[in-house]
Parts: structure tokens; C-alpha cells; sequence
């Protein structure tokens, strides 16, 4: 172990009863990061899945990772019906979401946090044939064991944003060996994968970005257009921390009214934060600006009640119901694109015909930004002021939002395939670890 890892690896150790606390913490919000704790430090109680060792272990660490890891499942079992798979997750949203997939002979679990004895600890229980590790979680005693251990890690639908390259420039000691210690790299774009060849990787192929395979659950987004209601819709979809309140500050320089064709309607705004752990804290600051606030929550089975339609604001508190909610949206504001935080994903309202406004701040999705705003599927605005005067301009111009949506679903079709690559490479992986003699 080098000196670099060893000091980062004291670092952990240490760290493990403020991870522990933290934890808690969370559980008081979201109660599924109290499932199985003792999984994070590496005790793993569970019996293995009826099929013993031998599973194809794939990470997802956290919702929108699942997401992409579902439409590489599907791609995998209907290249080979029987696999056997075990996934692993980092978040309670992730592992809420990774449950679903599962089928007989499957496990699920934590991936502990990467101290050695953790580490060695899980891949000595579940025994996987190989890892996939999805799109950035790269850590460098989990790394290490698989080597030592022969078992091959590929990242999968690999990206790395310049201002993490920068990061992992500063941490070369550590981070170059476990860049350069994985078996495969597959990355989604040409410029993900220069960055991560600087960062030390050895980039395998350019296979395309897994997202665009997530095909939008199509139940999903015809309730969402049936409950619309008869006023316009303005969505924040995946807001961020300090990005409502950016919003509240820029409605209150803005016109509370669009221009139709023979009146003027009042939009209907629909919150949508990216952390589950906020809906009670979004609740409250809308409402002590004063709106009155409908959580999705608590509508009954058949929708928005009356109470809800005169509400001024719909607040997203639900998960796995992105499609519902880009269904009942006439445009939506990218959240994490307004603050310097990166952006979100935004195929998903793409696919399911929703125009999209976007902030300047979108490095962790760069290419899909660019490509989305060059399909004519989004615009791009300097800041959310000026967002909201595009907003108005779309919610008034029918065929021009019309127009906007059948480029994204068209932007979406047309960058389809990544699952279908993927799965391939990784099938061959596998088989190229049984033939040389690997576990399998």
C-alpha cells in the first residue's frame, strides 16, 4: 500500500463513526438508510442469493445511477435470460429503486465504505464473477482488492466532469493507480473519455451514455398529462438546495400572469427537489413566502382533489415518478443549472416531451446539454430571470413548445443504444475472466 493510500485509508477509518452518525441522521428523514447498517462496515448477515457465488455485481450508487443500471439490466437478460445479479447502492433512494429490478436468485446490499477490512469482507461473502461499477464511483481500496483478488471492475457509463478531472489531478497519488488498476473503462462521451485518460484510466470504448435507453414509464406519463388540470404548468424538476429560494426572489420581479390567446392564466408551478430529504424544508419555504402548497403525497388514488387544483404550487414529494410529473409539465426548469452545482440529467423530460430551460451550470451533463440545445429540445438561459421570460414566451406560443417536445423525444430516439453495447462488453469481460482462470 502506498503512502498516499495509507493516509487515506487512516482517513476512513477514522472517519467511521461520523459515517455512522450520519447515517442516523438520514434514517430520521428517510427511514431506508436504517435497513441493514452493519452492511456499510462490512458485515454482511445475509444468506447469498439461491444461486450461491458467482453473481455479476453491478453498483449503482445512488436514484438516477439505478435508473441508467436498469436499462443495462434489461440489455443484459435478454443477451442472457438466466444472469444472476448483485446489486449494490450507496443511497436509500438507490436501493428503494435497485429493489425493483431484482429477480429470483438475485441479491441486494450496501457497498460498504472503502476501508480495506470492509472491502475484503464483501467480496469474501457475495464472491461476484465481476464488478460494474456505474458512471463515476471509483474508490481506491475497493479497487485494489478486486485486483488482488482477480476479479475484473469495469466502469460503466463512465463520466468525469473537468472540475472533478481537476480533483482527481490534485489527488494523483491516490486516485491515478485506481483509475489505472480497472479492467475496463466504457465511456459515455469522447471527451469523458480524454478526461479520464488524463485521470489515469484506460479507456476501453466510447459506448454512448445508458440514460437514453430509460425508456420513460409510459402509465406514468399519461396520468401525468390527464391530471394537468386546465391551468398551464411550470416545473422545477430536480431542484437543488438554495435554488427555490433563487426562484421565490426572481418570481418576485416577474409578471404572476401569462398572455394566452384571448386571456391571461396564472401557471401553476410544480416543485420537484432532487433530495427526498428536503420536501419538508421546500414545503416550508414556499409556504412562508406564501403559497399555498399541494404535496403530491397526499393526493388520493385518482389525483389532484379539488384542494390540490386551487393549490398555487404542487410539491413533488414522491419518488420513481419523474414521468408523472414531466407529464403534467408544459416546460420544465433544469434544476442543479441555475446554481453552480452541474446540472441534472435531463434526457428523461426529453423522452417524455417536455421542454426544457436550463441554466449556464451544466458540467456534469455537458454533452447532453449541448446536444439537447442543438435538437432544438432546450434552451439555454444566463440565469433564472431570464428563464422565466422564456418560460412565459413558451407557455403563450403553442406551436413553438410543441415543436420543442417533438425534438426531444426525437433527441432522445436518436441517442439510443448504450444498454445494448454495454451489456455486450460486459458479457465478454466476463468471459474473457473465465477463460484465463478467474472466478466465475
Amino acid at each position: 500500500m502506498n503512502l498516499a493510500r495509507s493516509l487515506y485509508t487512516l482517513a476512513v477509518r477514522s472517519a467511521q463513526p461520523l459515517l455512522a452518525r450520519k447515517v442516523r441522521r438520514r434514517g430520521l428523514a428517510e427511514p431506508g438508510y436504517l435497513a441493514a447498517v452493519g452492511e456499510r462496515f462490512g458485515r454482511y448477515e445475509q444468506p447469498l442469493a439461491a444461486g450461491g457465488p458467482g453473481a455479476l455485481w453491478i453498483h449503482a450508487v445512488s436514484l438516477g445511477e439505478t435508473r441508467a443500471a436498469a436499462a443495462l439490466l434489461q440489455a443484459l437478460r435478454t443477451l442472457e435470460p438466466g444472469l444472476r445479479v448483485l446489486l449494490t447502492h450507496g443511497t436509500a433512494t438507490g436501493r428503494a429503486e435497485g429493489e425493483r429490478l431484482l429477480r429470483p436468485g438475485d441479491a441486494q446490499a450496501w457497498l460498504p465504505w472503502d476501508t480495506p477490512e470492509a472491502v475484503e469482507a464483501f467480496l469474501a461473502h457475495f464472491q461476484p464473477c465481476a464488478g460494474v461499477l456505474m458512471e463515476t464511483e471509483v474508490w481506491p481500496n475497493l479497487v485494489d482488492a478486486c485486483a488482488r483478488r482477480g476479479v475484473p471492475l469495469a466502469l460503466a457509463n463512465a463520466r468525469l466532469s473537468e472540475k472533478s478531472l481537476r480533483s482527481a489531478q490534485r489527488l494523483s497519488p491516490l486516485s491515478r493507480p485506481a483509475y489505472g488498476s480497472l479492467t475496463a473503462v466504457w465511456a459515455q462521451t469522447q471527451d469523458d473519455a480524454r478526461r479520464l485518460r488524463d485521470a489515469g484510466a484506460v479507456v476501453s470504448a466510447v459506448l454512448g451514455n445508458l440514460k437514453f435507453d430509460a425508456a420513460p414509464d409510459e402509465t406514468l406519463l399519461a396520468r401525468g398529462k390527464a391530471w394537468r388540470g386546465p391551468r398551464p404548468v411550470l416545473m422545477f424538476a430536480s431542484s437543488r438546495e438554495g435554488e427555490e429560494a433563487l426562484l421565490l426572489q426572481a418570481l418576485a420581479a416577474s409578471p404572476a400572469t401569462v398572455a394566452g390567446n384571448s386571456t391571461t392564466v396564472t401557471p401553476r408551478w410544480l416543485i420537484v427537489p432532487r433530495h427526498p430529504q428536503r420536501f419538508d424544508e421546500v414545503a416550508g419555504l414556499l409556504r412562508a413566502a406564501g403559497w399555498s402548497v399541494s404535496r403530491r403525497s397526499g393526493w388520493p388514488a385518482q389525483g389532484p382533489d379539488a384542494e390540490a387544483l386551487a393549490a398555487d404550487c404542487w410539491l413533488g414529494d414522491s419518488l420513481g415518478e419523474m414521468a408523472l410529473y414531466f407529464g403534467m409539465a408544459d416546460v420544465a426548469l433544469l434544476g442543479g443549472s441555475f446554481a453552480p452545482l452541474g446540472g441534472q440529467n435531463l434526457i428523461e423530460a426529453a423522452a417524455c416531451g417536455c421542454p426544457i430551460l436550463m441554466g449556464p451550470h451544466t458540467f456534469n451533463f455537458a454533452e447532453a446539454a449541448e446536444l439537447a440545445e442543438a435538437a432544438g429540445a432546450a434552451l439555454r438561459l444566463a440565469d433564472l430571470p431570464l428563464a422565466l421570460a422564456a418560460a412565459w414566451g413558451l407557455l403563450a406560443d403553442d406551436p413553438r413548445r410543441e415543436a420543442m417536445a417533438r425534438a426531444g423525444q426525437g433527441f432522445a430516439r436518436a441517442h439510443q443504444g448504450a444498454a445494448r453495447r454495454s451489456a455486450e462488453a460486459i458479457l465478454a469481460l466476463r468471459q474473457t475472466a473465465q477463460r484465463s482462470g478467474r472466478p466465475a
